[in-house]
């Protein structure tokens, strides 16, 4: 059983509709008033988190532009620059942390960012975050997430790549270091990633074997993903959140657009309404409907003594007579009684 518990006011577990993060990322295409749009258009669409990203380009790699630190692999949106251009491409300006978050908290975003380094940790403890998120590249970090634990903040760390003694490792670094709060999000690595790699039925696994909430990072198209996560147990999930694709920008491809998020916030905690429990037998709001079940009727005007036979005893809607069952049972016995057509079926007709 895993324990529920805040991020801020909003409570994270499966007794509470999924948290829903909206990750900008580098979508805010070095422009403080798109990032400001993206937070209004994240709240509308009933969003309940934004994450940003905390870093230089200084902090995250050398500036270099050969060999290791150029990206040509194909199967990335990146390919074609090198590390440092991109993240200084990508980057939040740390100037912009203050007035985002002040945004978010005017139309009732919890807003937190993703620290890559100790440096960006101090800066957003004088913020006074009220969550980190560990990204799956830093997920093995053990400095940092030491750091970050040591805060006695909640934390959310997605689990891109990580192996199971990997884990295993961080979380125990995550509890020695006194954090209990956290939620493990499954993560493909990918960008965009593929249903088919996203494997959600690691979820419900990952929540047996480390006793933590369990969400998903989601960076397939659409929301199916989500959905099947929420369905598995996940109660938290992370999408890339962009105001236009076309518009182009360091995550765009593989961002949702408001009108898809407002519809991922909507589908998951549909999701989450409908696991319910497990029950058979009519619920209170089937119970109506048990009368249009078929029953056993009087079909024809019967006078006493008379025979039951296929024709005058029939299998119809609705169910207030003898169920069907009791049919050949009841063929060939006689009733009592003048019985009218449109009679429900009971023992008490029996001569």
């Amino acid at each position: 059983m895993t324990t529920p518990f805040q991020i801020a006011d909003r409570p994270i577990g499966s007794e509470h509709p999924p948290f829903i993060i909206a990750e900008m990322s580098g979508n805010h295409n070095q422009s403080l008033n798109r990032a400001l749009e993206i937070v209004d258009a994240a709240a509308d669409s009933g969003a309940h988190a934004l994450k940003i990203q905390t870093y230089t380009p200084d902090t995250m790699t050398l500036d270099i532009s050969e060999g290791d630190f150029f990206i040509s692999d194909d199967s990335t949106p990146w390919k074609g620059t090198s590390l440092y251009d991109l993240y200084k491409v990508a980057m939040t300006t740390w100037e912009w942390h203050a007035p985002i978050m002040e945004r978010a908290r005017e139309r009732g975003l919890i807003c937190f960012s993703s620290p890559f380094d100790a440096t960006a940790v101090d800066f957003l403890e004088e913020l006074d975050v009220p969550a980190y998120k560990i990204a799956s590249f830093e997920n093995a970090d053990i400095p940092l997430i030491r750091k970050v634990a040591a805060t006695g903040k909640p934390i959310i760390l997605s689990t891109g790549m990580a192996t199971l003694a990997e884990l295993d490792e961080t979380v125990r670094t995550l509890r020695e270091f006194g954090c209990e709060q956290f939620v493990l999000l499954k993560c493909t690595s990918t960008y965009p990633a593929t249903p088919e790699n996203s494997n959600v039925l690691t979820v419900p696994h990952m929540q047996e074997l480390f006793g933590c909430q369990v969400g998903l990072s989601d960076h397939t198209l659409g929301v199916g993903a989500a959905v099947a996560a929420v369905a598995h147990g996940a109660t938290v999930v992370e999408k890339h959140f962009t105001l236009d694709r076309a518009e182009g920008g360091v995550d765009s491809t593989f961002s949702l657009e408001p009108e898809e998020m407002r519809q991922l916030v909507i589908e998951t905690e549909r999701a989450w309404q409908s696991l319910g429990c497990v029950r058979y037998g009519p619920g209170e709001a089937e119970k109506p409907s048990m009368r249009f079940r078929r029953s056993l009727y009087i079909a024809q005007d019967m006078k006493a003594g008379d025979v039951l036979t296929e024709e005058n005893l029939r299998s119809v809607r609705p169910g207030m007579g003898l169920a069907p069952k009791y049919l050949d049972h009841l063929l060939g016995r006689r009733v009592k009684d003048h019985v009218v057509a449109g009679t429900p079926m009971s023992w008490e007709l029996l001569g």
